[in-house]
């Protein structure tokens, strides 16, 4: 078993966003690069995609978990792994919860198709056309976006859809966004305090969670 190490944002940025090459050939090499995102992510609760270069191996290989939205607990140990894929057709566009294992305890919407069919190779190196819809679709374009060096808060429209988790005074987590924890921390006095719940995974973490006073949109 190879747990490897995550790359983190901003600190890796330069690899995150290095484009990745195709895979030639169901080699050693690659089949053992599939088992170490496989293991990476098992040790991550709360994730449901790896992308290579998340794992510093700029190849075209990605491992998603089918079905995360209605999963829980070990049958969420089922990987898939996607190798040189090639959307073909993406549809049904609309906003999404999105996150990141690079970007631990960010949490964001952004919009992303709901419909995808795709081609590529399975991890025996045969080659396969795959319709995804719903929430896989969701997290089978985030992973290929990695491939390409595009990372989710690329694709975040508007500040206020970049949040955090913190806990209200009752205990329960509510989602508060960046822009307003910003907008906190500038004030006189707070220069330096902490606040931010740390977690990390790209499983919506806050389904159950309030959600904190709506704000403005930003104008630019």
């Amino acid at each position: 078993m190879a747990i490897k190490e995550i790359l983190k944002y901003p600190k890796n940025e330069a690899a995150l966003r290095r484009k990745c090459e195709p895979i030639h050939g169901m080699d050693r090499k690659a089949k053992r690069l599939i088992q170490d995102l496989k293991d990476t992510l098992a040790g991550h609760s709360n994730g449901v995609g790896l992308a290579a270069p998340q794992i510093g191996a700029h190849l075209r290989v990605v491992i998603v978990q089918l079905g995360s939205a209605e999963q829980s607990g070990e049958t969420r140990r089922n990987f898939t792994a996607l190798v040189n894929p090639l959307i073909l057709e993406a549809d049904r566009q609309r906003r999404d919860f999105d996150g990141c294992l690079s970007f631990p305890g960010l949490f964001g919407e952004t919009v992303r198709p709901h419909y995808i069919r795709l081609s590529g190779l399975d991890e025996q190196g045969e080659p396969f056309e795959r319709v995804f819809e719903g929430f896989d679709a969701v997290v089978v374009h985030h992973e290929i976006d990695h491939l390409d060096g595009v990372l989710f808060i690329d694709r975040i429209e508007r500040m206020q859809d970049l949040y955090r988790l913190e806990k209200d005074p009752s205990g329960k987590s509510i989602r508060v966004p960046v822009s307003s924890i910003l907008s906190r921390e500038i004030q006189p006095g707070n220069a330096g305090k902490p606040g931010l719940v740390r977690s990390s995974g790209s499983k919506d973490p806050s389904r159950d969670a309030a959600s904190s006073t709506p704000i403005k949109p930003n104008r630019k």
